[in-house]
């Protein structure tokens, strides 16, 4: 395959990284697998700008992508457009998307994978035509985001710090807001503290991720209002990887949804991806079965998941 590498300098773990050494390796590895790649090392804000110079270049096949979850998501969307490979690099914090596509979480480590791993048709999401891998959420989780990114930090260690005391912050300060919804012509109208759509159920694991991208199907999740003492009791539930099982969360599964939020205002913000964004009173959201090609070193062939049903 002929690929294009970016990796984003300001990313988590790149920051203390010697990008030299560390392209050189990528370089090397990929090269050894017989493909061939061409590094770039940039900066945050030149990260989207050139993943789209390379998915529009001829003749790439594919793009190796290294950073957060921001960088990763972004990456995705680029890859999908433009029907062309992604490679992940989990340089962030969580790594959502590549613990959910069981790729090595070292750095250093994922680069044989991807080298010698094989393209996997998997599903994409998107809301409102936005692309997003892993979850689109309102209420809760984005009070928390706003919560953290109003703190300072500097490192990976600082920011997992930081999403402790938001998350605190949120427990003892739920929001509670109305929505309206349609999944496949089910219609309903409720108040809630939280709502939350992935790319895929989620999985058991305490950072809520999906187990297999290839279901075809929306999480669609929401939390009845919430009280200090309840939302604690939330929390503690998604820690012993029993989300489903709180009595304040209904979930449901489906390929596409509809969402109205009645309240005209503002500042009302939703999360993509990880990042805070305003929000739209309507949101479609969408799953893109089979769209997304990605290079995985475990590929999850339909056996996989036979017998155990959605758990809802």
């Amino acid at each position: 395959m002929n690929l294009f590498a970016v990796f984003n300098r300001d990313g988590g773990t790149f920051k203390t990284t010697d990008m030299s050494a560390y392209c050189a390796q990528a370089t090397e590895t990929f090269k050894k697998a017989g493909h061939e790649i061409e590094c770039h090392v940039v900066s945050g804000d030149k990260v989207v700008e050139t993943m789209e110079r390379a998915a529009s270049t001829n003749g790439v096949d594919g793009l190796i992508a290294g950073g957060g979850d921001g960088t990763i998501s972004a990456a995705a969307g680029i890859a999908w457009k433009s029907g062309i490979a992604l490679g992940v690099v989990p340089a962030g914090t969580m790594n959502l998307f590549a613990r959910s596509l069981k790729l090595p979480l070292d750095i250093w480590e994922v680069l044989d994978a991807l080298a010698n791993g094989v393209p996997q048709n998997i599903d994409i999401a998107s809301a409102n035509g936005k692309s997003f891998v892993h979850q689109f959420s309102a209420g809760m989780h984005a009070r928390m985001v706003r919560y953290r990114n109003s703190m300072t930090f500097g490192s990976r260690l600082g920011k997992m710090r930081a999403s402790t005391r938001a998350a605190i912050g949120v427990i003892f300060n739920p929001p509670e807001f109305e929505v309206e919804y349609n999944v496949e012509g089910e219609v309903g109208r409720r108040r809630v503290s939280a709502i939350s759509v992935s790319n895929n159920e989620f999985g058991p694991d305490p950072l809520m991720y999906a187990d297999r991208l290839d279901r075809g199907e929306l999480g669609f999740y929401t939390a009845d209002p919430l009280r200090p003492a309840t939302a604690a009791k939330l929390v503690f539930d998604i820690l012993r990887g029993r989300l489903k099982e709180n009595p304040s969360v209904t979930a449901m599964t489906a390929p596409e949804l509809e969402l109205h939020f009645p309240r005209s205002r503002h500042d009302v913000k939703c999360v993509i991806d990880g990042e805070l964004l305003p929000m739209s009173r309507d949101v479609l959201l969408k799953i893109h079965a089979g769209e997304l090609k990605v290079l995985v070193n475990q590929p999850q062939s339909p056996a996989d998941g036979e017998g155990q049903g959605s758990g809802i």
